[in-house]
């Protein structure tokens, strides 16, 4: 059960609302976000829901059996919109890509990639400055260091930035830099993480766990509303399964499910979904049609001299191709 409260409800209101749920014996959790105030409740006794509906105090009242529950569709029937500012949404018929190094490597490779990004009219740029990576003797990213200059640079041109954060400790050194913050496969049942995520009002990318299920993805995205921040994006990335062809499976049946489960933008990673550049077009463009709200993917000058993921990551030619093919894909999508 959600009951959605008025904004002006007054304290009286609450202790009555307070005194009905205790005589049907549900477990209530009170939650505050950016944009309104719930009461989230558990139980199985059965009841009349027009009864605490219709008390004073009270906006709405939706039953929802689904574990995660306000993250689900079964109470927000309309899409989530995520609004970047400068005219940039994504969600409710919203569409956007977001591309670009892997790495964060250098000054020369932040310019290189914003005149790129912003030649073909792209106005999100992804990058990691913190890097988490399976051998410790890898390239870890540039730090807060290279944060600030990415920022400095991006903002000059208009771009807004999508990054990696990997512990809650770094983000209040990171909020003042990030439009977009993301929870990559490693970290999406990081609960502490996630509870602090909850508790800014930043947007976030949650990707999906490397052997994750869908339900696990929209829990852990539960973590983050139920703490405060409505601002959720889904990410499906690829799963890991017995299968050594490419990187990973990237399930996009998972697209579709997600947009009938939640109100959520749900955005899609062809680079790390199949890991191998030849195939990230048509991986993107798949996803496109099975609903994804945005792509995201990995563009480098020379990929052959990335520091991390050249094998999936596409050069500027490549990436320049498939911009163009993804806003074909999603005006085609849209006519149907």
């Amino acid at each position: 059960m959600i009951i959605q409260l008025e904004h002006n409800i007054s304290d009286v209101q609450r202790a009555t609302l307070a005194a009905k749920l205790d005589t049907i014996q549900y477990k209530t959790m009170e939650v505050s976000t950016q944009f309104g105030e719930y009461i989230v409740g558990v139980g199985k006794k059965e009841f009349d829901i027009r009864t605490i509906g219709t008390m004073a105090g009270i906006r709405d009242i939706h039953r929802v059996s689904d574990a995660y529950k306000l993250v689900s569709k079964k109470w927000k029937v309309d899409d989530t919109i995520i609004d970047l500012g400068d005219g940039l949404k994504i969600g409710g018929g919203n569409f956007e890509i977001m591309a670009g190094p892997c790495s964060i490597e250098s000054e020369e490779q932040i310019e290189n990639t914003i005149n790129h990004l912003v030649k073909n009219g792209i106005r999100i740029m992804r990058g990691g400055v913190y890097k988490p990576r399976s051998s410790p003797y890898s390239f870890r990213g540039l730090g807060i260091d290279g944060l600030k200059l990415w920022y400095k640079k991006a903002r000059a041109a208009g771009i807004k930035i999508i990054t990696e954060v990997m512990m809650s400790e770094q983000i209040d050194d990171m909020l003042e830099y990030v439009d977009i913050f993301q929870v990559g496969a490693r970290n999406s049942q990081n609960f502490n993480l996630l509870d602090a995520l909850g508790k800014i009002d930043k947007p976030v990318m949650l990707k999906r766990g490397i052997s994750g299920t869908i339900d696990e993805l929209l829990q852990s995205a539960e973590y983050i509303f139920s703490n405060g921040n409505e601002r959720i994006l889904l990410c499906e990335r690829g799963i890991r399964t017995y299968e050594k062809a490419y990187r990973n499976c990237m399930d996009i049946n998972a697209i579709a499910i997600l947009k009938e489960k939640t109100h959520l933008p749900v955005i899609a990673d062809p680079s790390h979904g199949i890991g191998v550049r030849r195939f990230v077009e048509s991986i993107a463009l798949a996803s496109i049609m099975a609903g994804a709200d945005g792509v995201i993917f990995e563009a480098h000058q020379c990929p052959e001299k990335a520091f991390s993921d050249g094998q999936q990551t596409l050069n500027f030619d490549e990436a320049d191709a498939l911009f163009e093919k993804m806003k074909r894909t999603f005006k085609f999508k849209q006519n149907l």
